[in-house]
């Protein structure tokens, strides 16, 4: 069955740091453009930061830039997404996905279910 299943969500105050999961099962995520987007409450959901096959290209979103690193460890097939410098714009439900088209499509052949982000004081 193939699955992507995020973790490391949570509360943290700003300027806090988070560091999110994302294991891949059923599918080899080395294979595939991998990505993080988030949807704050009321909003669309936005591509935050993408990562082609071989790793060499990554597009990051300009509210995060500096901030959010995208990665991946092929032996784990997990991708992660390390969060520094939060704020509470930062708020919002975090979804992993991958997909064999290009970096951050809107459609993303797969996707996570989600795991929460709250960045308040």
């Amino acid at each position: 069955q193939l699955r992507l299943v995020e973790s490391g969500g949570g509360l943290v105050q700003p300027g806090g740091s988070l560091r999110l999961s994302c294991a891949a099962s059923g599918l080899t995520l080395e294979s595939y453009n991998i990505g993080w987007y988030r949807q704050a409450p009321g909003m669309r959901r936005e591509a935050v930061s993408c990562m082609s096959p071989d790793s060499r290209t990554i597009y990051s979103a300009a509210p995060v830039k500096g901030r959010f690193t995208i990665s991946r460890d092929n032996g784990a097939n997990t991708a992660y997404l390390q969060m520094n410098a939060l704020k509470p714009e930062d708020t919002g439900l975090y979804f992993c996905a991958a997909t064999t088209s290009r970096l951050c499509p809107p459609s993303p052949d797969y996707w996570g279910q989600g795991t929460p982000v709250t960045v308040s004081s």
